[in-house]
């Protein structure tokens, strides 16, 4: 139990920075959408580690924007890396992400981190494995999974 616990203090104490694919330049008002103020203000309550206020911010995105996969996936981040994730919520929303957007990185990394968080170390794996097609094995994303994976396989092999 205590190795679990750890685990999860590792994973939940990871970098708050969440990674989403590039947001459209604010300049340009033909790429501007109705989802992109709370979907910015999103992320900059992320970086404060403000996980309340991120998940409010970010479910009013998913709702104005149902079909941006960014949305889902920093929602899904918001709701992981706060307190009491409910995991179900977050499985469904990382999954709506990369159904929108299959190549979507940072929803593949994220949802192996949440499969570890319940302790699949397969289905982590299986995203792993995803990743390095994506990205030939040279992404931050890639990398990140692969050290959490790493990290979780040593700690159960201490058993």
């Amino acid at each position: 139990m205590k190795t679990h616990a750890f685990i999860l203090a590792l994973i939940v104490s990871a970098s708050s920075f969440a990674m989403d694919t590039p947001k459209p330049d604010p300049k340009d008002p033909e790429k501007k959408g109705a989802v992109d103020q709370p979907l910015d203000q999103g992320r900059a309550a992320i970086a404060r580690e403000d996980w309340t206020g991120a998940q409010a911010l970010l479910r009013k995105a998913v709702e104005r924007s149902p079909q941006d996969a960014n949305a889902h996936n920093l929602y899904a981040y918001s709701l992981r890396k706060g307190p009491h994730p409910e995991m179900d919520q977050v499985f469904r929303h990382y999954n709506e992400a990369l159904r929108l957007n299959p190549n979507h990185r940072a929803a593949h990394e994220y949802l192996g981190e949440a499969y570890l968080m319940t302790g699949n170390v397969q289905k982590a794996r299986e995203l792993l494995s995803q990743l390095e097609k994506l990205c030939n094995a040279s992404c931050e994303e890639y990398a990140a999974l692969k050290k959490e994976v790493t990290v979780f396989e040593r700690q159960h092999a201490r058993k």
